[in-house]
């Protein structure tokens, strides 16, 4: 299973290491995600990856 948050789709995204001599290497930015228990719209608990902006804007409803 890919690493995405549950709310807002939030994953992985690539780019480039970029050093002084301006040489490109592939690098990753990786998602903070939590493993947290949510309610979901259906009123059942779930664990889901959810983003931690997603908690801090008060999308999620924790369980």
């Amino acid at each position: 299973m890919a690493r995405k948050c549950y709310i807002t789709g939030l994953g992985t995204t690539t780019g480039n290491n970029r050093p002084h001599s301006l040489t490109a290497s592939k690098r990753k930015w990786k998602a903070n995600l939590q493993k947290v228990r949510i309610i979901d719209e259906n009123g059942r608990i779930k664990k889901v990856y959810v983003s931690t902006r997603a908690m801090r804007s008060g999308l999620v409803k924790r369980a």
